[in-house]
């Protein structure tokens, strides 16, 4: 376990750095680099908010599906799309339809929640708050299996598929968290460490672990649309034309890629 990994690094005298994910059990890591877990749940749910506006629908009845309920990101992650969404809940201009945990992120399953959540609202789902690309993807075959349309959805990691179905129109939005800035932050803290150099110029925020504050590097994730997809992903390089604009979704990629 991650307590036990962290507890034997303590008591060699090492210091230890969570990357990407929280240690909330045991004694907790000295430093934490990863996305701002709070600013993706907000980019999703701004995303969500301008899909719905784009497709003129006035008082939509929304389903929000999470990630895996024991994963401390996934809580973020939530958090922050409510910090979006609530006001707009709470006013009653927004209507909550359902809000489910998808157990360990799992595609199948999220599927399965998604199926239930139409059946039981009649089908009267206008939107779908996803937590990530493979929910997202989850969501569009369960409207496909009942007969409805795609509708506006959000996602999260700028995967292929994501990439694909974004441009497609199946999904409205995802999240991209530039995986090579969050290398390099940690890189350059673990170095700072061994030398013995000072760290708090190398850190931007503080984190609380369950046991206590931390100093953090916490990135800020760029939302992507069909608008933006080669400024995006494609510029950096996180993405190529090639792997995206593969079978049926070269149709949606642009001529002069």
């Amino acid at each position: 376990s991650s307590a036990a990994i962290i507890a034997s690094a303590r008591a060699a005298g090492v210091a230890v750095i969570d990357y990407d994910r929280l240690s909330t059990e045991g004694p907790g890591a000295d430093y934490y680099v990863s996305f701002d877990g709070e600013a993706v749940g907000r980019v999703q749910g701004r995303g969500l908010i301008r899909a719905v506006e784009e497709a003129g629908i006035k008082n939509p009845r929304i389903a929000i599906l999470n990630g895996g309920a024991t994963d401390n990101n996934a809580h973020l992650f939530s958090r922050g799309a409510h910090q979006v969404l609530d006001p707009l809940l709470e006013s009653g201009e927004w209507t909550l339809v359902d809000e489910q945990w998808v157990p360990d992120w799992d595609n199948q399953k999220a599927l399965v929640l998604m199926e239930q959540i139409l059946t039981a609202a009649g089908g009267g789902v206008d939107a779908v708050l996803a937590a990530n690309d493979g929910i997202a993807a989850a969501v569009y075959s369960a409207l496909a299996n009942q007969g409805y349309p795609p509708l506006p959805v959000t996602g999260q990691d700028a995967t292929v598929g994501g990439v694909q179905y974004v441009l497609a129109g199946r999904q409205s939005m995802t999240v991209y968290k530039e995986i090579r800035k969050e290398a390099e932050a940690a890189a350059k803290l673990a170095v700072a460490l061994v030398r013995g150099e000072d760290t708090s110029a190398l850190t931007s925020a503080v984190v609380n672990n369950g046991t206590r504050d931390i100093p953090a590097v916490l990135l800020e994730p760029i939302a992507v649309t069909r608008d933006n997809v080669a400024e995006t992903v494609i510029a950096d390089g996180f993405r190529t034309w090639d792997e995206i604009c593969v079978g049926e979704f070269a149709a949606f990629c642009p001529e002069s890629r």
